[in-house]
């Protein structure tokens, strides 16, 4: 089995939203498919780390969900990303999976999953900007997540890594609140989203610093090519 990642799907089947009209976005969903499938075996595992569909609601999103079990291939585990509005209460999205018999889904959310040797944590997070109290407010609240998360992923055993929607240092941002978590349990992977275009790829930052190393991974920067995290 392996393990795989991408993010920002941002799936149009279940609303009136292609991502057709920007740049690099043409014919994605396609696109998406056969290089998913052309990797992923129905064995292995693949992190989407937010931004899955642009449905309102979780019956909106149904097709957008179809799609992702039944057109690509291996299971999946979805985080929050700052367009699922459709996102809910864990309970109402674990029925929601049962009810329509999308098994090879799950959801990442104050919790963690052990595969192989390494085990699977991770939260949205939230922009870098603590200027003003709303933010301050979600800065603490994510971090109080990943951490959360993180601890769940310790008591499972195997190397924690963390998977965030948010990117946690952009341009020269960075999240502290997010990054002294990260220090904090000694993470030394990270896999995030949510930036898009070229200029912004400059910007998102990649490589090792103190100690963690950060890949950017939304569907777009990786030509809809699931990124490997580990064979």
């Amino acid at each position: 089995m392996s393990i795989y990642t991408i993010g920002d799907l941002h799936l149009p089947l279940g609303a009136d939203k292609p991502m057709d009209i920007f740049p690099g976005w043409g014919n994605y969903v396609d696109r998406l498919k056969t290089q998913w499938n052309k990797l992923v075996s129905p064995d292995d595992l693949v992190v989407i780390p937010g931004d899955i569909s642009w449905a309102m609601g979780l019956e909106n999103a149904l097709p957008d969900f179809r799609f992702i079990s039944e057109q690509l291939n291996g299971r999946k585990i979805i985080l929050k990303g700052n367009h699922d509005y459709w996102w809910t209460t864990g309970t109402k999205m674990q029925r929601f999976l049962a009810d329509n018999g999308l098994d090879d889904i799950s959801f990442l959310s104050n919790n963690a999953y052990r595969e192989g040797n390494i085990t699977i944590c991770g939260t949205r997070g939230w922009i870098n900007d603590d200027g003003a109290v709303q933010d301050l407010k979600l800065l603490n609240r994510e971090a109080g997540r990943l951490e959360a998360s993180i601890k769940a992923a310790i008591a499972l055993g195997g190397e924690p890594v963390v998977f965030l929607h948010y990117p946690p240092i952009y341009n020269d941002e960075e999240n502290t609140y997010i990054l002294e978590v990260m220090k904090k349990y000694g993470i030394r992977r990270c896999y995030y989203g949510h930036v898009h275009g070229s200029f912004c790829f400059a910007n998102a930052f990649q490589g090792t610093r103190d100690g963690i190393s950060y890949t950017l991974v939304s569907a777009d920067y990786v030509k809809f090519t699931p990124v490997l995290v580990q064979e």
